[in-house]
Formats: structure tokens, C-alpha cells, sequence
């Protein structure tokens, strides 16, 4: 195994991962309040899962974000 390869690409894909989450709940909560679903100063419940393939790596993170000050 090579550990600086291993990191690189560990390093790429969380890099995917959070620009394709940022993207997505953004778009996904501009609609909603554009759409009046969501007023636009809750605290949302956001969940992540990640699994590794092959290991025994499986855990959830649970955060909540403010759509405000």
C-alpha cells in the first residue's frame, strides 16, 4: 500500500463530497425558501452516512446548520 497515494485519493474524494453536498443543499434550500417551504432562519438537521467498502468503517454524523444569524 502506498500511503501518500491512499491520502491523495482519500483527500479527493472528500473534496467531491463536500463540494457536491454544499451544491446540493444550497440549491435545495434557496428552492425551499423561494417556494416558502422554509422561512429562511431555521436550524436544519443535516445527516451524513459514510460506509468503506470492504472494512468495517460505518458511521453517521449529525449536525444542524442555521439558515441564519
Amino acid at each position: 500500500m502506498d500511503k501518500d497515494e491512499l491520502n491523495i485519493n482519500i483527500r479527493k474524494f472528500l473534496k467531491k463530497l463536500g463540494i457536491k453536498s454544499q451544491r446540493e443543499m444550497e440549491e435545495a434550500i434557496t428552492k425551499a425558501v423561494e417556494s416558502g417551504d422554509l422561512e429562511g432562519n431555521e436550524r436544519l438537521r443535516v445527516t451524513a452516512h459514510v460506509a468503506l467498502e470492504g472494512t468495517d468503517v460505518d458511521f453517521t454524523i449529525t449536525e444542524e446548520i442555521s439558515l441564519a444569524k
